[in-house]
């Protein structure tokens, strides 16, 4: 018998992707790697409460599925995927995992608890594969949704599936695509039919340290020479560095409103940045905005999960001055 101990972490790949990307095709061809003498398994996330990807893959003795159904592990209570996890471990005792999260998942979120230290000394994590569905790159409203954003900027590796049915305005497409996303020095391949050798994704994951810390201005007002405190709930800050970039980023309230013309001012004021993302709640409804130094973007999204907005640069630089500025542009009643 296997005994899960600190001495033998178990690898630890994610496989995201959006709504039909090809997640499911994927990881079947990367289960048929299998060595005999190992059990590998699956942690599998369906947002409904009938679960129909767990009967595509193998059953064969070797493999372990598991599924979690209902709602998204990445965003909703951390509880029943802790539950399902630990119980996935201690039952099989998996030589390698894969979790294969909703196409309507934020992987970033599920990242960001798998890593905590309580998993350390039993999980591997590898770097997070994001599946791309190339055959629709070219459809703006499918590759400009927020969620889809946060899906690939969140990969090491990004998997472009389909890539035999791709046309020349997707494979325009694709390259646009790439030089956007530059800055997060990610790794693409691409696949016909899922086909990809498992060990071109056997990379550790190279994650930078996020400290979520509370707003700059709270922090000036409530120094403290403790230790910084845990930040559990909206809202908070937090700047990470990366492959030379800084990036700062804030999540507020989804109650929080914000005048829209104020903010857009505030955004297009700002100097020397390489990318700004955010979606707000505002005055003119739900907004979303996408600015990198050839084009500034916003559009009338949907509803978000909260406000948030995150700025990239090459530099550092003081923060409290924008915060300041961007507590300004709020104006609901509870200002």
């Amino acid at each position: 018998m296997k005994i899960l101990s600190a001495a033998q972490p178990i690898p630890v790949h994610i496989i995201s992707g959006f709504l039909g990307a090809g997640k499911t095709t994927l990881l079947k061809h990367l289960l048929q790697q299998k060595p005999e003498q190992e059990i590998w398994a699956v942690l599998m996330n369906e947002f409904g409460q009938i679960g129909v990807d767990q009967q595509l893959l193998p059953q064969d003795s070797g493999y372990a599925v598991k599924e979690l159904l209902g709602g998204c592990l990445c965003c909703s209570s951390q509880l029943p995927m802790q539950i399902a996890l630990s119980r996935l471990l201690s039952e099989v005792k998996p030589d390698r995992l894969f979790i294969e999260p909703t196409g309507l998942g934020h992987p970033a979120q599920l990242l960001e608890q798998l890593t905590e230290p309580h998993w350390h000394s039993h999980l591997n994590m590898q770097a997070l594969v994001t599946v791309v569905d190339g055959s629709r790159l070219h459809d703006q409203d499918w590759s400009q949704q927020n969620l889809y954003a946060d899906q690939l900027k969140a990969a090491q590796i990004v998997v472009i599936s389909h890539t035999d049915l791709m046309t020349a305005e997707d494979h325009a497409a694709l390259t646009q695509l790439q030089a956007e996303y530059q800055v997060y020095a990610q790794q693409w391949l691409c696949t016909e039919q899922g086909q990809l050798s498992i060990e071109q994704i056997k990379q550790d994951y190279q994650g930078s340290v996020r400290q979520l810390q509370p707003l700059l201005k709270q922090q000036q007002i409530n120094p403290s020479p403790e230790a910084p405190v845990l930040i559990q709930q909206l809202p908070y800050h937090y700047v990470e560095s990366a492959q030379g970039y800084q990036v700062a980023g804030w999540k507020l309230p989804k109650r929080w409103q914000f005048h829209f013309y104020d903010l857009l001012d505030l955004l297009c004021e700002q100097k020397d940045w390489l990318r700004i993302k955010g979606i707000f709640n505002t005055d003119q409804g739900w907004k979303s905005f996408n600015f990198n130094p050839e084009q500034f973007n916003y559009q009338s999204v949907e509803a978000g999960i909260d406000n948030r907005i995150e700025v990239i640069y090459q530099q550092s630089r003081d923060w409290l001055e924008f915060e300041s500025a961007l507590m300004q542009c709020r104006i609901d009643p509870e200002k």
